[in-house]
C-alpha cells in the first residue's frame, strides 16, 4: 500500500500558483492523478484545454471559472466539474485566492484553444498546437 508523505508531494510553481502533486502514475503508482492548486488572491491561470474531465473542489477562499464563455463562482466547499475539450480559465478570488483538490485521469493533455499560444504563457505551457502532460499529471 503506498503511502505518499507530504513532505515527498512534488510541488510546481508557475506564475499562477501551486500544483502539489499528492498521487499519480509517477508519484505513488496511482493509475489516476489528485493534486492540490493553491492560487495567490487574484491569479489568473491561463487560458487552456483538458483533454479529460477534471472535478475541483475549494477548500478554502474563491474563484470564478470561465468555461468556454460561460461564467461560474465558487466557493469553500464547492465542486467544479469541468468536462474535456473545453477552453477554460480559473481566476482567483481577489482577496483570498483559493486552495483546491483536483483530479482527473492520469496523462492528462493540456493544450491551447485554437492551437495558439497565448503571448504570456509560461515556460511549462503547450506550445501553439502541442499538447503536453502537465507534471502535476504525471
Amino acid at each position: 500500500m503506498p503511502v505518499i508523505r507530504s513532505s515527498d508531494a512534488r510541488r510546481t510553481t508557475t506564475p499562477n500558483g501551486v500544483m502539489t502533486t499528492l498521487a499519480s502514475p509517477s508519484q505513488g503508482g496511482a493509475s489516476q492523478a489528485m493534486w492540490r492548486v493553491d492560487m495567490p488572491a487574484g491569479g489568473a491561470g491561463p487560458l487552456h484545454v483538458f483533454d479529460s474531465e477534471q472535478i475541483w473542489t475549494l477548500l478554502s477562499g474563491g474563484c470564478t471559472v470561465d468555461l468556454d464563455g460561460e461564467k461560474a463562482t465558487a466557493a469553500s466547499g464547492d465542486t467544479i466539474v469541468l468536462p474535456a475539450d473545453r477552453p477554460r480559465q480559473i481566476f482567483a478570488d481577489a482577496s483570498d485566492g483559493f486552495t483546491a483538490i483536483v483530479t482527473g485521469p492520469a496523462g492528462s493533455r493540456a493544450y491551447n484553444p485554437g492551437g495558439v499560444t497565448a503571448a504570456d504563457a509560461c515556460d511549462i505551457a503547450p506550445k501553439d498546437a502541442e499538447r503536453i502532460v502537465p507534471p502535476w499529471v504525471a
